[in-house]
């Protein structure tokens, strides 16, 4: 059943490919790492070489837009690791990221009926 809820929530919101740079952050270390996609609820990441990180860690996650000077910033929960990526939920996000997030995932969907239910489901996870 847990399995089911997962995969279910997973598909729940769109998955954005987007080329971008993610820097991680804790009381560890720092590492630097590539976005494989996005949604409005996390991100799958394409990890370093040397990354300790485990199931329930939280990072610091740092994502910058194509202009660099726009970052998203947000804390965030390791949720799964398989081989070199890493996939993460979003346990909180300013308003500014999460307005710039937004942005990404209306250009990339392309369809404002898709997006507003998609936030509306945000509101009810």
């Amino acid at each position: 059943m847990e399995n089911t809820e997962a995969f279910h929530n997973q598909r729940r919101f769109s998955r954005i490919e987007f080329d971008s740079d993610v820097h991680l952050v804790n009381a560890e270390g720092s590492w630097k790492s590539h976005l494989v996609d996005i949604s409005l609820k996390g991100m799958l990441l394409t990890l370093p070489k040397i990354w300790p990180g485990i199931v329930g860690d939280r990072y610091l996650a740092e994502l910058f837009l194509g202009d660099r000077e726009t970052v998203i910033r947000m804390e965030v929960i390791v949720k799964h690791i398989n081989n070199n990526n890493a996939g993460f939920s979003f346990e909180y996000i300013d308003l500014d990221s999460i307005s710039h997030l937004r942005r990404l995932v209306e250009l990339n969907v392309g369809d404002t009926t898709i997006l507003n239910r998609e936030l509306s489901d945000l509101g009810a996870t």
